[in-house]
């Protein structure tokens, strides 16, 4: 995967959800090389650039959701046109529904 580097602000966006879930066990840790939120070991969200890829799982209302928001697109690291199916890349410019995202994302891997 091709490192971009992430803005001030999208590092910040992105640590602040890291605090926000915290209590509920989430950890920073590193996927693909980019900051990353852990449960149990597991990824549910990364920094790519100044996008986060959600892991939301292919059949929730919450994958819909995103994939609907302006510039998200299913993630696909290795740019062959072959995406992982669960995850969705979200731009900044919807950094405001990030958090949401990052809920829906944190239920997801802890398995519902």
């Amino acid at each position: 995967m091709e490192k971009q580097e992430s803005s001030a602000a999208a590092v910040s966006a992105f640590e602040g959800l890291g605090e926000d879930l915290a209590p509920a066990g989430v950890v920073m840790g590193k996927m693909f090389g980019a900051s990353s939120l852990m449960l149990n070991k597991k990824a549910l969200a990364c920094l790519n650039g100044d996008k986060v890829v959600f892991k939301l799982g292919r059949d929730t209302a919450e994958h819909a959701r995103a994939l609907a928001l302006p510039g998200a697109v299913p993630f696909d690291p290795s740019g062959m046109n072959r995406p992982y199916k669960d995850w969705v890349e979200l731009p900044f410019d919807s950094h405001e529904q990030w958090p949401a995202f990052a809920e829906a994302a944190l239920k997801f891997v802890a398995g519902g």
